[in-house]
């Protein structure tokens, strides 16, 4: 039973980060093309059903999962991959919950006025947390799977 906590920290490790890749490199910027009305209204949608039961149990198993395999005989050997995985999937989730929640929380709340004004506060700074929490999960990927 405790070698299958490494494994199963990568495999949902690299859906997480797989989810994060999709949202930069295709949903992003097709998203991008249309008009601030159709940009601001995808987000919104988007962002109302994300946090839903599958995505939660990506969203805590990405750090839930490497921290009990570094407790087992077959994780804690690798602890220092293991362990700096975890440190960048905790850092992914701090910049989601200090950036980009209130990112979404704000366009939610300008739902009904500019939408080019929404916009423009919205995607920039939205975008650039972004890539880096996807960065972060991705490296996170890459040190479970190194230490699998």
């Amino acid at each position: 039973m405790d070698s299958l906590f490494l494994p199963l920290a990568v495999i949902v490790t690299g859906l997480y980060g797989g989810f994060m890749l999709t949202f930069l490199v295709a949903i992003m910027p097709g998203l991008a093309a249309l008009p601030d009305e159709g940009f601001t209204a995808a987000m919104r949608r988007f962002n109302e059903k994300v946090p839903g039961p599958l995505f939660l149990v990506l969203f805590l198993g990405v750090i839930v999962f490497p921290v009990v395999a570094l407790f087992t005989e077959f994780g804690g050997r690798r602890w220092p991959l293991v362990a700096v995985a975890v440190a960048c999937s905790v850092a992914s989730h701090l910049v989601t919950i200090a950036g980009n929640i209130p990112l979404n929380k704000a366009l939610a709340e300008s739902e009904g006025g500019d939408d080019g004004a929404a916009r423009t506060a919205f995607e920039a700074p939205w975008n650039a947390r972004h890539r880096f929490r996807t960065g972060l999960s991705l490296a996170a990927f890459v040190l479970l799977a190194a230490a699998a």
